[in-house]
This record gives C-alpha cells, structure tokens and sequence, in this order.
C-alpha cells in the first residue's frame, strides 16, 4: 500500500495500515515528516508525489492500492492521481477539500473519494446534538448509529418493541455493560444500560436517535 502525503490524516491512514500488518510505502515532500515518521512506517521516502517519473522510480505502479492525502494544494492532489492512474493503479483513494475538487480527482482516475474533516464534523454534529455514541453515514442513503436505548424498547424483547416495523430500522447488535457486542434476535431483551447498534436509511436513523 502507498500513502502519498503524511499530515494528520494520510500519517493517521498509514499508522492505522501498519498496525494492521500491512506494509507501506510513505511519499511526503517535507524532510521532517519524512524523518519523523521513518521509525512508524515500513518504508518513508521523500519525493515529489506529483512527478510521474518519481513515482515511476519508487515502483508505485506495481502497488495495488494507493491513498493520496494530500493536505493542501487541489493542483497537487489531482496531479498524483493522475500520476497514480497513468501507472495502472487500480485502486486510488483520494482526499478531497470541496465536492469540486472531488469530481476533479474521480475524473483523473480516483476509484474513492474521501472528505475527511466533513466526515468528522458530520459524526460529531450528530454526537452532540442526538447524543449518541458514535455516527458512520454513507454515500447510498444508508447510516449506522450506536446509541442507548429508547425507553420504549427497554424490558421488551427486540420483537416486542418492533423497532424495525415502527421505524424502519435495525439493531444489528447489543452490548452490555461488561461484555463485547453480539449480535441481536428477535428474543433479544433490551435492558437500560446497554448499547445498541442500527443500520437503516439516515432518516429512518434520524427518527431513531430522537426517541426518548
């Protein structure tokens, strides 16, 4: 796996890779990030991510994957997709700063495009004003939510609270308090302090995260 620039979010990529036992191959201009994250990553070069013959030169065009994060510079970022793309990289995944800059990189070659910071602010817009847990939205309409019960499904079984035919969604998975999240049935009792976790349409979610 390649990974083309390491500010917060391509380092945070990268870290998350490693720790996962993949083996990467870091790109970054600034020598201080190169030397910084040298003793974390497999391999950290410093190099112009957006010369195709730098990129030629590091062997990139063999690598399955690739994610540019490149942080700032909309021009650099397209340039090393298209780079990427030109060496037959079948799997890119890019940072983008606008929806512009998006159909920009799919357009030179991007199979993913990622918007990290409206990503968060999405999740912890969600956190703050629901109170819920945790938020993970979804290009096709669909989102997961982890939140505590509403009152009306505690004491009840899953199928007595019919949340699914009442709400149109689903609790894949239960945690209690002390224990590791497992998967539902309709016999699943909900009791106070667990968490659940739903999947269905984001504004079948948003009714949900409302109940009391």
């Amino acid at each position: 796996m390649a990974v083309i620039g390491l500010g917060r979010f391509g380092s945070a990529v990268a870290q998350i890779l490693v720790e996962q036992g993949r083996e990467v191959l870091a790109v970054e201009t600034d020598p201080r990030l190169v030397q910084a994250w040298a003793p974390a990553l497999t391999h950290v070069v410093e190099a112009d991510a957006t010369s195709l013959e730098a990129l030629r030169q590091l062997g990139i065009g063999e690598f399955q994957q690739a994610v540019v994060a490149i942080g700032t510079g909309v021009e650099a970022s397209v340039l090393c997709v298209a780079a990427l793309a030109d060496l037959g990289v079948p799997d890119i995944w890019a940072k983008a700063l606008t929806k512009e800059h998006a159909r920009i990189l799919q357009r030179m070659g991007a199979t993913h495009v990622v918007f990290p910071e409206r990503e968060m602010g999405v999740r912890v817009g969600h956190q703050v004003a629901d109170g819920v847990l945790e938020y993970l939205e979804f290009d096709d309409g669909l989102a997961m939510v982890k939140a505590t019960p509403p009152v009306e499904a505690v004491g009840r079984t899953l199928g007595q609270a019919a949340l699914r035919s009442k709400y149109g969604i689903t609790v894949v998975a239960i945690k209690r308090t002390g224990e590791d999240f497992t998967y539902t049935t309709a016999e699943t009792v909900v009791h106070a302090d667990d968490v659940l976790v739903a999947a269905g349409r984001k504004d079948r979610i948003a009714r949900f995260m409302v109940l009391p």
